[in-house]
């Protein structure tokens, strides 16, 4: 049984084949189209599953979309009639996408997937029908069925779907009976985390549905002295765990813009443009957000475990990639595990609708190994590239470039880390999801106290204060993380660190690895603290002595670890700073060309795709000036 999972038109279309239960390829369309979030109908992540599995159009047997569009439309049409005649001028510029196309989805679906079969649509095996599931089924189902638990209580959480902004499920396998997904309540619009917290981010002066991350790395800089204020104002919590926003603030339901007048009233502060200086009320305001996400997201898991009576939780939803509330919730919740869907956002709908068919309309069973951590792979689910392909595009532009044996690699990368080189790592199958875990890379030596700026300033062409994260030897991590497992735990037993492979969760750095601040650095201000050295891996210590985790294990992904490996034995430290490859405003590289086209457009040092070596002094500097000039930063 052939499944094509798709999520498009709205955010971050993506597409997944499963075969028989089993994740064979998934990869959002930004990745082909070079256009971040590309939220149109994904043809290339399509054709690329497709030939991942061996198979066309023709082939397959069921086809998913990860929402209901009918339900959503519903939704729209509520809102603007409900705060008419404010936001008439939005609805005017927004209803004609819906009746043109939107309201159209299955004959729109359809018709593109006929295009790309080569047959026509004449040997199709699907009888040109979409299956719908709700967007928040796809998103609980995207976490609970790949995780490594037989049950589980779920938490989804994000924006909006069609109504439902948060959802409280449970799900089961049991080899008596079908598994399944239980709904057991909800949140619906517009009381949502995920719009409190864009509406946030927008106010700062970042764009929503990318910027959230900036907030998030603001936050520690700050203080969250305002967290009084929103609870009071903003934000009516509930025992239950739930809440409610005042909408008196906010005008996302109706507007492009997200928050009202009274909004910037309520801080003392206008909106924030881009670009603009940030001042210590920004970064206290970033503080309060954060504390009061933080204490959302634990109420509603503290309700939904005495609910259930579950002892493990599986995450997904955009609130889920906040991992700075991920790790509150595993550090002082009360859930034994956490499994978090690492494409967590709307990209993983399309996993999540094709697992959602598989389990839940054909009744099948999970199909996996007895003991796996989890069914994703590493995430990574991407292409790959032969050193074939990889050396006819580097021929292509004139690059010169080293052959290395496989076993040499380690030992080169190493020797380049340990000068402060900045390196394009290119390995394997590219990973699904917003996060690099080692398979499309850059990385430096976390001991530098000048890499972090580096990396920002010169190579991802951001802002100065956003953290980077450590990728550490999954052996190694409780040494240096205070990251441990708890009694219970499939993940990581006490005493021993605890599994954290997708970098969605936020943890100290342990006080041994830490140096204190003195008197006069604790009265820094802001973007002034970053130039404390906070001990034995500054460049991927926040200035809150936190960081945000990936652990690395020899059979998910051994070329990576085997790296970290060879650092550990060079420079007994057993991790490196690990952020994505890619600058700003663009996706994550996918084929040998945009690797190519990063490292000639920015400082890197030198890049490594498969056994390929090439450096920057190598590559004369009237092609270094070119691609530097050409190099699309927007």
């Amino acid at each position: 049984m052939l499944i094509l999972g798709i999520s498009a038109f709205f955010h971050d279309s993506a597409a997944c084949v499963v075969r028989d239960g089993v994740i064979v390829a998934a990869a959002q369309e930004e990745r082909f189209s070079r256009k971040k979030h590309d939220p149109r109908f994904p043809i290339r992540a399509i054709q690329y599953c497709l030939a991942a599995a061996g198979v066309t159009m023709d082939d397959v047997d069921l086809v998913g979309f990860y929402e209901k569009p009918h339900l959503k439309f519903e939704r729209i049409l509520a809102s603007y009639a409900q705060s008419f005649p404010r936001g008439f001028e939005t609805f005017k510029r927004a209803i004609p996408n819906w009746f043109e196309s939107k309201l159209w989805l299955p004959s729109l679906i359809t018709n593109y997937l006929v295009r790309l079969s080569p047959s026509g649509g004449k040997r199709m095996r699907w009888d040109s029908r979409v299956i719908f599931s709700e967007h928040h089924f796809a998103h609980a189902a995207s976490a609970f069925y790949p995780s490594p638990f037989q049950e589980a209580a779920i938490l989804t959480v994000d924006g909006v779907g069609e109504w439902a902004t948060t959802t409280l499920a449970e799900g089961t396998i049991d080899d008596r009976r079908v598994p399944g997904i239980e709904f057991l309540s909800e949140l619906r619009y517009p009381d949502s985390v995920g719009m409190l917290y864009a509406a946030f981010t927008s106010y700062l002066g970042f764009k929503v549905n990318s910027g959230e991350y900036k907030v998030m790395g603001l936050a520690p800089y700050g203080t969250p002295r305002f967290a009084p204020l929103i609870l009071e104002k903003l934000v009516e919590l509930r025992p239950d765990g739930s809440f409610r926003l005042n909408m008196e603030y906010f005008s996302f339901p109706y507007d492009w813009v997200m928050v009202r007048d009274s909004f910037a009233r309520l801080f003392g502060l206008p909106p924030r443009s881009s670009e603009t200086l940030l001042t210590e009320t920004h970064f206290d305001i970033a503080s309060s957000l954060q504390h009061v996400t933080n204490t959302i997201v634990f109420g509603m898991a503290n309700h939904l475990r005495q609910q259930t009576g579950k002892r493990k939780l599986c995450m997904a939803g955009g609130v889920a990639l906040n991992c700075v509330a991920n790790g509150v919730l595993w550090s002082k919740g009360p859930f034994e595990d956490i499994w978090i869907q690492p494409a967590a956002g709307d990209a993983g709908g399309a996993l999540g609708v094709a697992l959602y068919i598989w389990h839940d309309v054909l009744g099948e069973r999970r199909v996996g190994s007895a003991g796996e951590k989890d069914l994703m792979r590493g995430a990574y689910l991407g292409p790959s590239f032969q050193p074939a392909e990889i050396k006819a595009a580097l021929d292509d532009r004139g690059i010169v470039y080293r052959e290395l044996d496989h076993d040499d690699i380690p030992r080169v990368a190493v020797d380049l880390l340990r000068e402060e080189a900045v390196i394009g790592w290119f390995q394997g199958r590219m990973e699904f999801g917003p996060r690099a875990l080692g398979a499309r890379s850059i990385l430096g030596d976390a001991r530098s106290p000048r890499m972090q700026r580096t990396m920002n300033l010169k190579i991802k062409y951001r802002e100065s204060f956003r953290p980077f994260a450590p990728s550490v030897m999954r052996e190694h991590v409780n040494e240096w993380f205070d990251l441990e497992g708890k009694q219970g735990s499939q993940l990581g037993r006490p005493g021993e660190g605890y599994d954290s492979p997708y970098m969605l969760l936020v943890a100290p750095v342990r006080a041994d690895k830490c140096s204190p601040m003195s008197a006069a650095e604790h009265e820094l201000f802001g973007i002034e603290k970053l130039n404390v050295a906070r001990g034995a891996i500054p460049a991927c210590t926040h200035v809150d002595y936190s960081a945000r985790i990936q652990t690395v294990d020899a059979q998910t992904n051994p070329r990576f670890h085997a790296l970290l490996a060879a650092f550990n034995e060079k420079c007994g430290v057993p991790l490196l700073v690990n952020t994505s490859f890619n600058v700003r405003g663009e996706p994550i590289v996918c084929a040998p060309d945009d690797a190519i086209n990063c490292f000639l457009g920015t400082e890197l040092d030198a890049l490594i795709m498969e056994n390929i070596l090439v450096l920057k002094t190598d590559i004369p500097e009237s092609m270094r000036r070119d691609y530097k000039a050409a190099f699309s930063l927007d």
